[in-house]
């Protein structure tokens, strides 16, 4: 991620950010004091058998070392602060950021990655500022510090610093430049692990009725091997860096004290002032070895950086208006859609293909077709979760991309074929649709959806306290809550999307039946592949392949389209003799 971009979520933090490397200057700044006060304990106070000096510079060295370590903690609480503070204003910036996606945009990225760049991928920013705004400053300054230091001591052995220093940075940089592409693999070899890990997981039973264990257990080692073997090979490349620091130094450490010993023996040199050239690699040394540490750390922090500025890049492809640009056409038709086709993003063909009808208020209306047919896509554009690619989808008269996002969220309630619960009570999960919705209004949609005496039968009833997903309730439990859900909306369009599928025959036409009789004139749609359930719909449409095969009642259907007679047969073979011989 860009400096402009992280500075962005930083700035709230400003003073942090700058108060932290200051306040490490400071302890530099008295780290890099040190070996003066030593050079001059050893040539002023044992040189001249002084004890009195030697404790009062030995005192000094104490104050310094406490007003060091305060600067220390000090420069560690700021960072503390900027780090995670800033973190947390990326995270939700994400979240929101993810929120405003389209559906296109969420299948073609993925549900996966998006939890790591999340999780991981913004924790490993956090690590890295923290890191950066206590030791990005500090290493340098003390190497630079060292080579200045250095010339006010000898300026001949100081030469030795001037050659080490750019050689160790060419280095350094190169590094670094080899590494931060390997780290972007291994967070995306990350990805995949937690995509195996989270599909594992919800499929679970499924595995263990096949017996796929062992399968899963496999597939799972395969990119956990693969993700060892990055970070071992990124690790060899890094760990390079402490080799090559030691080498180096420990060359210019020889070289240096040679020198020294000569300027020594000259008599142009004292032996504290060597102390102090040698204290100064040393400090060299230690801060290298930091700072080898400390590259690895931003080189992880600035992939994983860039992969969360990759979703922030994102734009949608969905826009909604801040007003509606015109009022509803009360005599006109519910739902139309006019010669609309759609295809997903990367598909290779079309989804829908030229599709038209129309659907009155209060109509009900059924979609039934074979398996990928369609009949979910259809549906998904009525609430535009998707944006149709040629064509008009009207509400009321009004092209839905000139309906607000709100608007559309009053107006259609959709309860989609995979039943999602949340963690909470039963009456937290029913206000999802109104949240000032009174209990009575939250009783009446549940008897309406059938879930009236599975609520009765559970302890403290809506304050029943729900798992994740709802796992402590059955597949037909969960739907007619989901329908319920829907029904506390009070939408005008009301979209059941192949969500009576877990149902009993029983419950399932109690339910049609009391969805008949709701008040009001709300226009359903029913998703079914039965064909009992939408048998007495006002209109059904019948996909095949992504194209209208028909449309217009049971009895109409039965004489003029027969994808539909085949289905109907295909349910109800003892009527096809009938048919064929004139008695239906």
């Amino acid at each position: 991620m860009c400096l402009k971009k992280l500075w962005v979520y930083l700035k709230e933090y400003k003073i942090e950010s700058i108060l932290a490397p200051l306040f490490k200057l400071l302890e530099v700044v008295f780290d890099l004091l040190v070996p003066v006060v030593v050079a001059k304990i050893i040539d002023i106070g044992i040189a001249n058998n002084d004890h009195g000096y030697i404790v009062k510079m030995f005192l000094v060295l104490i104050l310094m070392a406490a007003v060091g370590l305060s600067c220390s903690f000090t420069a560690q609480y700021f960072a503390a602060r900027a780090s995670v503070g800033c973190a947390t204003n990326l995270r939700q910036a994400v979240f929101d950021h993810i929120q405003g996606f389209s559906f296109t945009e969420l299948d073609t990225i993925g549900t996966d990655t998006l939890i790591t760049r999340m999780t991981d991928d913004i924790n490993q920013v956090q690590n890295g500022i923290n890191m950066g705004l206590r030791l990005l400053l500090r290493s340098p300054f003390i190497v630079i510090g060292s080579m200045i230091m250095a010339f006010t001591i000898n300026f001949k052995c100081a030469l030795v610093f001037v050659v080490a220093i750019p050689l160790l940075f060419v280095g350094v940089i190169f590094i670094m430049l080899v590494s931060i592409p390997l780290f972007k693999k291994v967070q995306a070899a990350l990805d995949r692990i937690t995509g195996l890990t989270r599909e594992n997981l919800t499929g679970v039973r499924v595995i263990r009725a096949f017996c796929r264990e062992e399968e899963s257990v496999n597939e799972f080692g395969k990119s956990n091997t693969e993700l060892t073997r990055l970070n071992e090979f990124v690790g060899r490349i890094s760990a390079l860096l402490n080799p090559f620091t030691y080498v180096l130094i420990n060359i210019a450490t020889v070289i240096l004290i040679a020198r020294a010993g000569l300027q020594v023996n000259l008599g142009t040199m004292h032996q504290g002032q060597v102390v102090a050239l040698y204290n100064y690699m040393a400090q060299m040394i230690v801060e290298l070895i930091k700072l080898a540490s400390l590259i690895i750390t931003l080189n992880k922090a600035m992939a994983c950086a860039d992969r969360v500025a990759g979703v922030l890049d994102i734009r949608t492809t969905m826009h909604y208006p801040e007003t509606p640009s015109a009022k509803a056409d009360p005599s006109a038709n519910e739902v139309e859609f006019d010669k609309v086709s759609f295809t997903y993003a990367g598909a290779g063909a079309s989804s829908l293909s030229d599709i038209s009808f129309s659907v009155k208020k209060g109509q009900t209306v059924g979609i039934i077709g074979g398996t990928g047919c369609g009949k979910s896509t259809l549906v998904s554009l009525i609430s535009r979760f998707y944006d149709v690619t040629c064509g008009t989808v009207k509400l009321n008269g009004r092209n839905v991309k000139e309906l607000t996002n709100q608007e559309i969220h009053d107006k259609v309630g959709i309860v989609q074929q995979r039943s999602v619960l949340f963690k909470g009570s039963i009456r937290d999960n029913m206000k999802w649709g109104n949240e000032n919705a009174s209990d009575s209004e939250i009783w009446d949609a549940l008897k309406v959806a059938q879930a009236k005496e599975v609520v009765e039968g559970k302890d403290g009833q809506l304050d029943f306290m729900l798992e994740q997903n709802g796992k402590n309730l059955s597949g037909g439990q969960r739907q007619r809550l989901t329908i319920a859900r829907a029904l506390v909306k009070k939408p005008e369009i009301l979209i059941l999307d192949d969500s009576l599928s877990a149902l009993d025959f029983a419950t399932d036409a109690a339910l049609r039946k009391a969805l008949a009789g709701l008040e009001g004139e709300t226009t359903t749609f029913l998703v079914s592949q039965r064909v009992a359930g939408i048998r007495q719909a006002d209109k059904i449409l019948v996909l095949d392949n992504g194209e209208l095969a028909g449309s217009g009642t049971h009895d109409e259907l039965m004489k003029s389209c027969e994808v539909y007679r085949e289905i109907y047969f295909s349910q109800f073979p003892e009527d096809r003799a009938k048919y064929e011989t004139g008695e239906m």
